[in-house]
């Protein structure tokens, strides 16, 4: 009997390995980001006038549309047909345009790039991020063969990216754009383009951007209040400089839950790009890094599925997700941390916001689904 019960619990672990590798650090990373949402927001909430508990209780909505939208992903076959590709495609594009160029777009803070929906919102750059991997991955699996060539392998993928650079930058959405040309470049590398196929064209691309970013004062003031947050402590080296002393605050231990000082009005947005540094004020470097590893066992699950994955485009899709993930966590700590210039990003999983708390989930779905597609 125990003999029989120890070859079936064998035989689901192992069919079940890599869903449960990141279906569990899935499940504490959300579940511990309401809880610093709530920690973090109703400070907020309460200066304007809303009840404190405004921000978790429109996450917590979110999150069940998001865990619907993640198990149809784990349900949904990798091997989507090409029309339901190029459909997906053309929606993605036709979001963009319609957020940008109809009345149906909504505008904040000077740019315009959600649909709202009554007290919701939308942002079609996360979906079309999603969107253009699965699409990659669809492209690449078929070229393999002819990878190599510039007009077969390398160009007709950049083109396809610049449409949609083109149509998330004017929004204006700069930290958007960069993280999608990485996905995409980090694609074609591992899909096997030649190196002088990406490198070339990636400094012209850097070279091109740099009037862009410059272009604009509030651009360059980022820029120098990275370099010298001090010497624009109150305007924008204020978030940075209250960054830090949220995370030199919290010590190894931090001060404890809902004892932050930082986010009474002190740190802006507080429970979306900076959350971090509330937990790494409330929890310390500990919490800091048990966040930091749950974050690792999702990544690195990731790539032993792409690793193991049985078909190319699965592979393919299963990079593009984790090249996802990875660059927007690595943005998002970086700016918190000050190890990159001010940039409005969320932290997957964790930050509020309904868009990228969807659409992370439904990039875990998909992982699981190639995982599952793998060891049935």
């Amino acid at each position: 009997m125990i003999d029989d019960f120890r070859t079936r619990y064998r035989l689901l672990r192992d069919r079940y390995r890599y869903e449960l590798l990141l279906i569990l650090p899935t499940i504490a990373l959300v579940g511990f980001g309401l809880i610093m949402i709530y920690s973090a927001s109703f400070p907020i909430a309460l200066k304007k006038g809303l009840p404190e508990t405004t921000f978790v209780l429109k996450q917590l909505f979110f999150l069940a549309v998001g865990f619907c939208c993640l198990l149809v992903a784990y349900k949904t076959p990798t091997e989507l047909s090409p029309k339901v590709m190029y459909t997906l495609l053309g929606i993605a594009a036709m979001m963009l345009i319609a957020v940008k160029f109809t009345p149906l777009g909504f505008a904040a803070g000077g740019a315009k790039r959600w649909f709202r929906f009554g007290p919701l919102s939308f942002q079609p750059s996360e979906f079309a991020r999603v969107v253009l991997v699965m699409f990659l991955a669809f492209s690449l699996s078929r070229k393999a063969e002819r990878i190599r060539e510039f007009w077969i392998g390398f160009a007709p993928h950049v083109l396809l990216m610049a449409v949609f650079a083109v149509l998330i930058v004017i929004e204006p959405d700069f930290g958007s754009t960069v993280i999608l040309v990485a996905i995409v470049w980090g694609m074609l590398f591992f899909a096997g383009v030649r190196p002088m196929h990406l490198i070339l064209p990636g400094a012209m691309a850097v070279i091109v951007a740099i009037p862009y970013l410059v272009s604009k004062d509030y651009r360059l003031q980022r820029l120098y209040a990275y370099l010298d947050p001090w010497a624009y402590a109150s305007s924008w080296g204020y978030q940075p400089i209250h960054s830090q002393m949220a995370f030199g605050t919290g010590g190894l231990t931090g001060s404890g839950l809902g004892e932050s000082i930082l986010k009474q009005y002190y740190l802006p947005e507080p429970h979306t790009d900076f959350i971090i540094s509330i937990i790494g004020e409330e929890f310390g470097f500990l919490g800091v890094a048990a966040v930091v590893l749950c974050y690792l066992v999702i990544l690195l699950t990731g790539i032993a599925i792409a690793l193991r994955a049985n078909s190319l485009r699965a592979s393919f899709l299963a990079t593009g997700l984790i090249l996802s993930l990875s660059i927007q966590i690595f943005f998002n700590l970086g700016v918190a941390l000050c190890l990159l210039p001010t940039k409005g990003l969320p932290l997957p999983l964790l930050s509020y916001g309904g868009s990228s708390l969807i659409f992370s989930l439904i990039s875990i779905g998909l992982l699981m689904s190639i995982a599952r597609e793998t060891t049935r």
